[in-house]
């Protein structure tokens, strides 16, 4: 899928859907959290969220102290979402595809859930690889959560690429060291269960 195409499929996503019950839905993103809490860092660590969505990670940083939060969406109605709940205060909203997405910043946390598998060409994967790569700093980390080998195979409709833990590990293991991966089941809005998979890298 192209990126014009993308930001298409998602603006519709978001403008028409209640994203409180779409199957990537969290009121509270425990998972995330957890990891970010672990990597002890200090409140003015720049950390970005990757393919936000309207997604709540960000009230609960503000909520925990962290001053310099970088939010991306390709979608802008996802973005707004946010900032009418959250206005601007500490926050940096971009609108871009993460593939295509470029800051003058360094930053000490990548956060990614559920973005990475909607990419499936080549191209893109590479593309986004060496995104990351060019936006964390050295002793930086990245969180990825991707659907597992045990995870679907669509979702939003559309393609997913699923990964094992050796298939992400090998996509980063060039700049990054793998701290740890498990696997998670997703509990969906409707009742269903989504295997996702968690890795935690730092950069090299």
């Amino acid at each position: 899928m192209e990126m014009l195409e993308r930001k298409k499929h998602w603006e519709n996503i978001f403008r028409i859907k209640d994203t409180r019950q779409v199957s990537w839905y969290q009121q509270k993103p425990e998972t995330s959290l957890h990891i970010i809490e672990l990597l002890e860092l200090p409140q003015n660590a720049k950390i970005i969220d990757a393919g936000c969505g309207d997604g709540y990670l960000p009230d609960f940083l503000i909520q925990k102290g962290y001053s310099n939060i970088t939010l991306v969406d390709i979608a802008d109605h996802a973005l707004n979402s946010i900032k009418e709940r959250l206005g601007k205060n500490k926050i940096e909203y971009i609108n871009a595809d993460i593939t295509n997405f470029v800051s003058i910043k360094k930053f000490d946390v990548w956060h990614d859930r559920a973005v990475f598998h909607f990419l499936n060409s080549e191209k893109d994967i590479l593309k986004y690889v060496d995104t990351v790569n060019k936006h964390v700093k050295k002793g930086g980390f990245l969180i990825i959560g991707t659907f597992s080998n045990n995870g679907p195979t669509q979702c939003s409709g559309l393609d997913v690429h699923q990964y094992s833990e050796v298939q992400l590990t090998e996509r980063f293991e060039s700049t990054f060291n793998k701290i740890r991966c498990f696997s998670e089941d997703h509990r969906t809005p409707s009742g269903g269960s989504q295997n996702f998979l968690f890795c935690v890298f730092k950069k090299k």
